[in-house]
């Protein structure tokens, strides 16, 4: 089947992007994982490659593209070569949907030029201990001061990526208590200097995959927000946040999608240059029937993460959509990832090939942007069931 979501100047950036992630990654990712994350520096590489910009006004310094397609790109390729960019990936996909729609004029002008250039990179805090998916039930505070110049914030925030890096962060707090009629009234948005006096830094915390992924627990003791770094209404915080999820859970079903497509990849390579008993491991009916069956697989999640990326860029994807692609896509390269590992034997399971990283990164995906088990939950209400 031909594919046709993407043209000319979408395979121009791809092979930019792969030359890209040869010169300036491969060769230093084991170091990145190691560390537990990739350098600072490396992000004002990605602001000079135009990353950060693609769909940033052209008057802030992006090239003002309204589509998602050069993300898709770029999942496609980083998982092609094995590798991740750190936390960069919540600086585009989850924090500039946020600044486009709520931010002021005033606003766009001081955080949009930094942003495009990786000066600042951003955050979103939303998850606090105790309450993962339920987002209402949320306890850090926002009051606001005497005089009306600035807000109080005072609480935790944990699971938080790039959260050791960041320069600023969206962090969702309560400015109002919720009502006896709707419990996720209350919550407003704050794009929260890093820098401010009682902001810090807890554990970076220790994670299965996405190993050069920064991750940070964050902790708020009388940080003074200034009004002006409200991003849109008050109270509002709980609406903008859904608005938003539709984007975020694609962003999860085109990357895992990815994933697959590479693992298929890998395990390819792998089962020809293995040799086994005076075979390759390729000849055997076996591993042919296992990476046919996880071609057929990947096919079908291609079909529905372009079918998502259409509607997205076309602003017709619905939060049950969203929720039906993130589900089967990720659900489809937890298994086809795991049956590319098997086909590794022993090697699978050793960090040095590729394969078990992705096994590792992959895990998440049934986690975050809400569990599968909520996905099925929007799925069955949207059914009216």
């Amino acid at each position: 089947m031909r594919r046709t979501v993407f043209n000319e100047d979408h395979e121009a950036f791809r092979e930019t992007l792969r030359a890209f992630i040869e010169a300036e990654v491969v060769p230093v990712y084991d170091e990145w994982f190691a560390a537990g994350q990739a350098p600072r520096d490396f992000y004002y590489k990605l602001g000079e490659l135009g990353i950060f910009g693609i769909s940033v006004p052209e008057e802030f310094g992006g090239a003002g593209l309204d589509t998602h397609k050069f993300e898709a790109v770029l999942y496609e390729e980083t998982a092609r070569a094995g590798v991740q960019f750190g936390g960069s990936g919540v600086h585009v996909l989850l924090a500039l949907p946020y600044i486009k729609m709520l931010a002021t004029g005033e606003q766009k002008k001081r955080y949009l030029p930094k942003f495009v250039t990786g000066e600042e990179m951003w955050a979103i805090a939303m998850t606090e201990p105790g309450t993962g998916s339920d987002l209402a039930g949320m306890k850090t505070t926002a009051k606001l001061s005497e005089d009306g110049t600035h807000y109080v914030l005072n609480g935790a925030k944990t699971f938080i990526t790039g959260g050791v890096h960041a320069d600023r962060v969206i962090v969702c707090a309560r400015t109002s208590a919720p009502t006896a009629e709707d419990r996720r009234h209350g919550i407003s948005l704050f794009a929260v200097d890093t820098k401010s006096e009682g902001y810090s830094i807890g554990r970076k915390l220790d994670k299965l995959g996405l190993r050069t992924s920064d991750t940070a627990e964050l902790a708020f003791v009388d940080v003074k927000v200034p009004v002006e770094d409200l991003l849109g209404e008050e109270n509002k915080g709980f609406y903008y946040l859904g608005h938003n999820l539709a984007s975020e859970r694609w962003g999860i079903a085109f990357g895992a999608y990815a994933q697959a497509k590479a693992a298929v990849r890998f395990a390819k390579q792998y089962v020809q240059e293995r040799t086994v008993f005076g075979k390759p491991v390729a000849h055997f009916q076996n591993t042919k029937f296992e990476l046919a069956a996880c071609q057929a697989e990947v096919d079908a999640a291609e079909a529905v993460a372009d079918r998502a990326l259409e509607a997205l860029d076309a602003g017709e994807l619905t939060p049950a959509e969203a929720a039906s692609a993130k589900l089967f896509c990720t659900e489809v390269a937890h298994r086809v990832i795991d049956r590319c590992l098997q086909l590794h034997g022993g090697y699978g399971y050793m960090n040095e090939y590729p394969i078990a990283r992705l096994y590792a990164d992959n895990r998440v995906n049934r986690i975050y942007g809400g569990t599968s088990e909520i996905m099925k939950t929007i799925i069955a209400k949207d059914m009216g069931l």
